[in-house]
């Protein structure tokens, strides 16, 4: 019984070594349509059941997806497998409010400066349009929020760098499901509003302009305001 588990877990192991072969050679890219599970395993000579387990496993990764009647497809879900891990890494008490934000301002940190370099016209346009909006926004705090929103992954994205994208936003996605309306909170009190709104029009105009020191002086502004009600928050969760 012990060898049969362990042929098993050899079999899978050779199925996904396989797919990730296929993926490193060209054969297969995001989109690609894998082979039917009974190809799969005939040509690899192990038993359906090792497919099915290596697929659901490579769907977990986010590696692959599945659509019914379809079958299995090249994928790059690697945010909700990072919200996941982050997720439970939190459960488990291994990382911290005070960690997420310390990494999010490194990378955000470093995101502008890239974006200053890297910045298309079209997100130099797009980063014009949400500020505008940000002034039009006013008092109104769920826009306020979903424009925060937009505009960091709009940084991220003119960075170049895709790995930021990923990691801000399943960042983003855990701090929104431990900390319910984190942004909301911080919107709510007209000061701090102001003050963030500065920031992101100073991190706007940094970009625009290529003034990197104005930039970095918002972003610092930035997330200070964020880490002052984070404390907040975090201490109002642990005592609750």
């Amino acid at each position: 019984m012990e060898q049969n588990r362990q042929d098993t877990q050899r079999a899978y192991v050779k199925v996904i070594d396989y797919i990730k072969h296929e993926i490193r050679v060209g054969n297969l890219r995001i989109g690609s349509r894998l082979p039917p599970e009974r190809a799969l395993a005939e040509r690899l000579n192990v038993g359906r059941n090792s497919v099915r387990e290596a697929l659901r496993i490579l769907e977990i990764m986010g590696t692959t997806v599945s659509t019914q009647g379809a079958g299995h497809f090249i994928a790059a879900n690697f945010e909700t497998t990072l919200v996941e891990t982050l997720s439970v890494m939190f459960l488990l008490k291994e990382l911290s409010f005070q960690q997420v934000s310390q990494l999010r301002y490194a990378i955000e940190k470093h995101a502008l400066a890239l974006a200053v370099v890297n910045a298309s016209e079209s997100d130099r346009e797009e980063l014009r349009s949400i500020i505008s909006l940000l002034d039009l926004a006013g008092g109104s705090e769920e826009k306020n929020v979903a424009l925060d929103k937009q505009l960091h992954y709009t940084i991220a994205r003119a960075s170049g760098n895709v790995l930021f994208v990923e990691i801000l936003n399943a960042l983003s996605d855990v701090m929104d499901r431990f900390i319910a309306d984190l942004r909301l909170d911080i919107m709510a009190e007209e000061v701090r509003r102001n003050k963030l709104l500065a920031a992101h029009r100073t991190m706007v105009e940094s970009i625009l302009t290529g003034n990197l020191a104005s930039g970095y002086a918002a972003i610092d502004e930035h997330f200070d305001l964020v880490d002052q009600r984070l404390t907040v928050r975090a201490a109002q969760l642990q005592s609750s």
